[in-house]
């Protein structure tokens, strides 16, 4: 029951997976007892182009060779920093013309906050419910799930929520606003997709009051969704955007990305307003310009093929009662939260790694690496369509 704290690591569950890993390649994770897993969550979204990418590899071996930590962020010129921000802005619209890189998506959420409320002089923010932020105190500030906030409360004050693709809860954006705060695509919540009028409707809304609006995409981001940026899908671009998860390909490392004038702030009245001392690490710049090498040369209508076929392929099992898809960003509802563990334990057994979600226990995840070959697509899938028969077919006992 304690197998991280036998060996003094901190444990975050008491039913870890516990499975020790021997190394990881391509879409397989291999395990110390030989057997190989299909990775059909790419660490939960990290491992974009897979495990051990060849680019990224060479990129992180030539920054090993040249340097590692020299100053703290914001010091020093640093070629991979460099190469990191024009590889990112390049993909990027041009109002989004400045980064800001950090050690995680939960501080990107964080510097996210403060560079609202510092650039707008206004306190409040509007978040959405069911929204997933982050674990620290800003991020738990804006997430919803009142059982994962309890043990921590009181958490940050003036923050309120509305609801996704309601209407008249956008009237309630108003000038006391610093921003509206949302996932572009709400992950946590087992992937639940705005409706593109909404979007529209909340970005007029946000122009029309002189709020910002900040889009987190954390775990929709970087090619989850089958662009670049879930943003792109709805026709609408933000003023802030976190970033973190696949943004460094497998390095820890998140960002926010905003317009130059407003980035301005955090250098002034007073200086350092934003800080930190490993944010823009060299390796992890290093692989994440590597990384926006190979999402430039992803074929979108190829990956949107093959997520389709994800997609009509779960969806025909009789066990499945709902999946939501946007490229490869899948969740998959069944009857009963019982289900998903028989089905996540039963896949694992066989060879595939699916996961759970934190607040969705009726569905599981699927976010395979960009990656995957269509024969690595077809064995993930049937050993997955293995283990919903056998759900199909046990002598679970009924509600």
């Amino acid at each position: 029951m304690h197998e991280f704290l036998d060996f003094g690591l901190a444990q975050t569950t008491l039913s870890p997976l516990n499975l020790r890993v021997k190394s990881a390649n391509g879409v397989y994770i291999e395990l110390a007892d030989g057997r190989k897993l299909i990775d059909f969550v790419s660490g939960i979204g990290v491992s974009t182009y897979g495990h051990g990418h060849p680019k990224i590899k060479q990129a992180l071996h030539e920054q090993v060779e040249a340097h590692l930590h020299v100053m703290v962020y914001g010091e020093f010129r640093q070629s991979a920093q460099d190469a990191a921000a024009v590889s990112l802005l390049a993909l990027l619209p041009t109002a989004l013309d400045a980064v800001y890189f950090v050690n995680s998506g939960a501080e990107a959420i964080d510097g996210a906050l403060k560079l609202a409320r510092k650039s707008s002089g206004r306190k409040s923010f509007l978040s959405l419910k069911d929204g997933y932020h982050g674990n620290t105190f800003g991020a738990l500030s804006i997430s919803s799930n009142k059982e994962r906030r309890a043990p921590f409360e009181p958490l940050m004050e003036g923050v309120d929520f509305i609801a996704l693709n309601d209407f008249e809860d956008l009237q309630r954006i108003d000038g006391s606003h610093a921003a509206v705060i949302m996932e572009t695509v709400q992950g946590d919540a087992g992937v639940r997709i705005p409706h593109q009028e909404w979007m529209h409707a909340l970005r007029n809304r946000c122009d029309e009051t002189g709020t910002l609006l900040i889009l987190d995409e954390i775990q929709c981001g970087i090619g989850r969704t089958g662009k670049p940026f879930a943003f792109e899908h709805f026709g609408i671009v933000p003023d802030v955007l976190c970033l973190g998860k696949a943004i460094g390909a497998g390095v820890p490392m998140g960002a926010f990305v905003s317009g130059k004038e407003r980035m301005k702030t955090l250098a002034e009245s007073p200086s350092l307003s934003h800080i930190t001392t490993f944010g823009g690490h060299p390796l992890a710049c290093a692989a994440a310009a590597a990384g926006f090498d190979l999402l430039n040369s992803m074929d979108w209508a190829e990956i949107e093929s093959r997520g389709s076929r994800i997609e009509e392929r779960i969806r025909a099992h009789g066990a499945v009662v709902e999946v939501r898809r946007i490229g490869y960003f899948i969740a998959v509802e069944l009857d009963r939260s019982d289900a998903v563990h028989f089905c996540v334990q039963h896949a694992l057994k066989n060879g595939l790694l699916i996961f759970y979600f934190l607040s969705t226990p009726q569905a599981f995840r699927i976010t395979p690496p960009l990656t995957m070959t269509d024969d690595e697509i077809d064995d993930a899938l049937n050993i997955l369509c293995s283990a919903l028969d056998a759900w199909k077919t046990s002598d679970a006992p009924l509600h």
